[in-house]
């Protein structure tokens, strides 16, 4: 039994594996089926949801007494039937870019009407476009909100209700910024410009000039509201919720089911960072200013409607009078391309902005991975293609490894014979036994366990590979060939429909595709390169085994079946040119012949 301990602990490492992922990486296939769920069920709220007044927001104090402001904005009193209603029901600046389109409300100033162009709910180009954000008067509102605190010496200051006049230009494009004025009854005017470069980034300029007779000081405030969640929020694998990098804490992820249960969580006061809500694929961000210090905020509110909210109260701002302060931040909505996100951290020098993008604890493997991916995307034009040259490099660099661990397989093959030999003369003392197969082991210069090299090694990559086409943008709807339209997702080809030939659904469970059958077949001649085990139980196993790997992957994204069933396609080859060089036959074909061949009778 010896012989097969290498085998043994290969298949329980490859189940245990495997068995994790199914249970706490929930099947990607339940989570589109959910999406779509969720997407009818905000259409018919919708749809029948009568008007009700919202909320007054919570207020954050801070220790010189100022608060953010609450109360309900115009056009958030009443819910409208659809979209169109929520938009029409306050004066707006329009903002159309390569890229985005929506626009910014005048009432609060407020960022709650955008679209993402690039990208469109399925695969579908002509599917509508993503809405990330959305007016508050809607089911799934969500909106970013910059604005000041002031108080009796200062007079009115921009906060929800504020309405502000356009000044020139109605529309925001990346070469028009569009100016927002709004002036009091105690001679301060605010003075604020939006502009937002090719992608995703807004900067919001405020400038504040104080024509009183006396110095005046404020505070400016940034919040990003939602009042609904995704509904991929509850997977293991992904950070969907509150998240910030600020202050000597660094890196705070807060998921939506754990702010609900802390309902607020204040970390220290920070002069640099960021702070807003991440979705698996989209993210909301603010950047404060660095001119002041400011303290972040992570919270749930329950009083009358449900919200999460991420936002900052930065230190007074102290205007002299007859003179001027800016006060410029960030706001980033959009799209979390690798790409863009990493520009941003450099160009902008936004500190660890990389880390809205969820690379897991094993990002030194991860990123990595990605990199060589889009790399060779950008050289193949096909990001499947790319997963068969990464597999195909990553089996070169570890190369010598593996062929060590062959070799050693094969050497143990060489061995049978002996160690046939041992077991029998020793077969009624096992203690001498095992010492007499360690003396082998050691005079042959054999490593029982290098079998599971080869496995071990595969996990990390197959890990990787994993988070890559879970978490990043770029895989989502990226087509291989032939019946693979989105390598992120499972394959969506069934065998118990004969493919599709056969016009009925098949149920979730039962979707077993092309790819994991592939992927099946290869692991299962690779099972079969090997002599069968002589133990009834290991030999059950082998042969069980890739039927139950088959179902289990047939869930998981296509590219990363395409990868292992290419990956298993390269080791059998690999190891065939091993042990022929080692001069070890090959029991693939014997194995293949002897299923067909009728097994004796047991004697009587």
């Amino acid at each position: 039994m010896e012989n097969n301990r290498n085998f043994f602990i290969t298949i329980a490492l490859s189940v245990l594996i495997l068995l994790l992922w199914q249970v706490f990486y929930m099947n990607p296939r339940i989570e589109s089926q959910r999406e779509a769920a969720r997407i009818e069920q905000i259409r018919q709220e919708q749809a029948q949801q009568q008007s009700h007044d919202l909320p007054t927001p919570a207020q954050q104090a801070t220790p010189g007494g100022a608060a953010i402001p609450g109360g309900s904005a115009l056009g958030e009193l009443a819910t409208p039937a659809n979209r169109e209603q929520a938009l029409a029901g306050t004066a707006r600046v329009k903002i159309d870019t390569p890229r985005v389109e929506g626009s910014i409300n005048l009432v609060g100033g407020r960022l709650d009407d955008l679209k993402l162009k690039d990208y469109h709910e399925t695969v579908d180009a002509n599917s509508p476009e993503i809405e990330l954000l959305s007016p508050a008067a809607l089911p799934n509102g969500y909106y970013a909100e910059l604005g000041f605190v002031g108080s009796e010496a200062t007079g009115a200051v921009p906060g929800p209700e504020t309405q502000w006049t356009v000044e020139g230009n109605a529309t925001l494009t990346p070469d028009t910024p569009v100016m927002l004025t709004f002036t009091n009854d105690k001679g301060l005017t605010f003075k604020r410009i939006y502009s937002l470069d090719e992608h995703y980034m807004f900067t919001v300029s405020d400038t504040v000039e104080n024509a009183g007779a006396d110095a005046v000081a404020l505070f400016s405030y940034g919040r990003v509201t939602r009042f609904d969640k995704p509904s991929t929020a509850s997977i293991y694998v992904l950070h969907e919720g509150l998240i910030g990098v600020t202050g000597e804490e660094g890196l705070q992820e807060h998921k939506y089911s754990a702010i609900e249960k802390d309902k607020q969580y204040t970390p220290g006061k920070s002069s640099d960072g960021w702070l807003g809500m991440t979705d698996k694929y989209w993210a909301v961000a603010l950047v404060p200013t660095e001119k002041q210090p400011f303290q972040p905020r992570f919270a749930y509110f329950e009083d009358g409607r449900p919200r999460y909210q991420a936002d900052f109260m930065s230190d007074a701002i102290v205007v002299p009078a007859g003179q001027s302060t800016t006060v410029e931040s960030l706001i980033f909505a959009g799209a979390k391309e690798v790409g863009t996100i990493n520009a941003y951290e450099e160009e902008r020098q936004v500190r660890r902005f990389d880390l809205l993008i969820d690379w897991g604890w094993f990002h030194f493997i991860t990123k990595p991975m990605f990199w060589l991916i889009d790399t060779l995307y950008k050289m193949i034009g096909n990001f499947g293609l790319a997963i068969l040259a990464t597999t195909v490099i990553v089996k070169l660099v570890f190369f010598p490894l593996a062929n060590k661990s062959y070799a050693s397989m094969a050497n143990m093959k060489k061995m049978q014979p002996k160690m046939t030999e041992i077991r029998e003369k020793y077969a009624d003392d096992r203690m001498k036994q095992q010492q007499a197969m360690m003396e082998l082991y050691k005079t042959e210069k054999i490593n029982p366990i290098a079998g599971c090299w080869p496995m071990l090694i595969q996990i990390p990559v197959f890990f990787a590979l994993y988070k890559v086409l879970y978490i990043t943008i770029e895989m989502r709807h990226a087509p291989f060939f032939g019946w693979i339209h989105d390598l992120a997702a499972p394959d969506p080809t069934s065998l118990f429909n004969l493919f599709g030939l056969l016009p009925y659904a098949v149920p979730a469970m039962l979707v077993i595709g092309i790819w994991p059958l592939l992927m099946g077949i290869t692991m299962f001649l690779q099972m079969r390169m090997n002599p069968a085990p002589p133990d009834p139980t290991q030999a059950m196993i082998f042969n069980w085994m890739p039927v139950v790997f088959t179902f289990m992957m047939a869930g998981f994204p296509a590219g990363l079946v395409i990868y292992w069933a290419w990956n298993n396609l390269l080791s059998l080859i690999q190891q065939g040119v091993i042990m022929k060089r080692q001069g070890v036959k090959i029991e693939l074909w014997d194995n293949l012949l002897s299923l067909f061949r009728k097994k004796p009778k047991p004697a009587e």
